[in-house]
């Protein structure tokens, strides 16, 4: 497969990198959202660039939709380069009191330093980043256990900053969702379209069923063949399996034809939702 570069940089996204580099001296610790099944693809090389001067946090999102053991390399990979590492579910409680617990361990120095004063200490001033989809207005939602901001499963959602209060000590800065301007390896805008942190029009959905289909029939072909009930020889080329899945769920174009389009489609979406199989789709890129 070429590694072509993948452009994507819709207007409102270029200000909002503007408008994070203004206000990233007023922040005391920084709290990138990545996507546990794309600890790489889905961080933001240009936002780490414009906050690397900042205490900063790394929260894996959707724990629960990627593989534990296939996160670890990743985990040690960020820890060295001075992350303070999350992984959680941010619909469990105690994982939003974990990544709570991480901004003011990474904000205490802030916090020393008006004691030493003897000033009353103010209020951890930290900003949620991130590239669409990764759960960051989620994260906020569940940390001030209430509706601060919208949610929706698709990406760039959030259009604006807004700063939130989260109680006496902990103020949090909202960001629209930033993708790179370029993704230089396409595999990793693959991945991101997978997972829906980017929109799917920007690459044809074929492309996206048949590296799925290859890579499930290469390393997880008992969760493919368990998920749809295929035979053995479905598991030879993206095309049986396809064929397999339309026969199975009885996906027709007409009587006697069947739809792979819609074959490939199921496939995409069951994969989303979680229903085939936790991985780490990064472990495909090099660190």
């Amino acid at each position: 497969m070429q590694q072509k570069g993948v452009h994507w940089f819709p207007g409102h996204m270029q200000k909002a990198m503007r408008q994070i580099k203004e206000k990233v001296d007023l922040i005391d610790v920084v709290v990138e959202v990545v996507d546990a099944r794309c600890p790489i693809s889905s961080k933001n090389k240009y936002l780490e660039d414009l906050t690397n001067n900042k205490p900063r946090v790394i929260v894996f999102s959707k724990k629960d939709l990627s593989s534990l053991q296939e996160l670890k390399p990743f985990i040690s990979y960020y820890k060295n380069k001075g992350y303070y590492c999350v992984i959680c579910n941010l619909n469990n409680s105690g994982d939003i009191n974990l990544i709570k617990k991480a901004i003011c361990e990474k904000g205490k120095v802030i916090t020393e330093k008006y004691i030493r004063r003897r000033m009353k200490p103010q209020p951890i001033r930290a900003m949620i980043i991130g590239i669409p989809n990764v759960g960051k207005s989620t994260l906020i939602n569940r940390l001030t256990k209430s509706s601060s901001t919208s949610v929706a499963n698709t990406p760039g959602h959030t259009k604006s900053q807004q700063w939130i209060k989260v109680d006496n000590l902990l103020e949090l800065l909202d960001t629209p969702g930033i993708l790179p301007p370029v993704y230089d390896n396409k595999i990793s805008a693959i991945h991101l379209a997978l997972i829906g942190s980017m929109k799917i029009e920007n690459i044809p959905e074929f492309l996206l069923a048949e590296y799925l289909a290859t890579i499930l029939i290469r390393d997880y072909p008992n969760n493919l063949k368990e998920r749809f009930d295929l035979e053995e020889t479905d598991l030879i080329y993206p095309s049986s399996v396809f064929l397999g899945i339309a026969r199975k769920r009885g996906l027709l174009i007409k009587q006697g034809e069947y739809d792979i389009n819609k074959a490939e489609l199921l496939l995409l979406k069951e994969f989303k939702e979680g229903l085939i199989v936790r991985l780490v789709l990064d472990k495909y890129v090099e660190l």
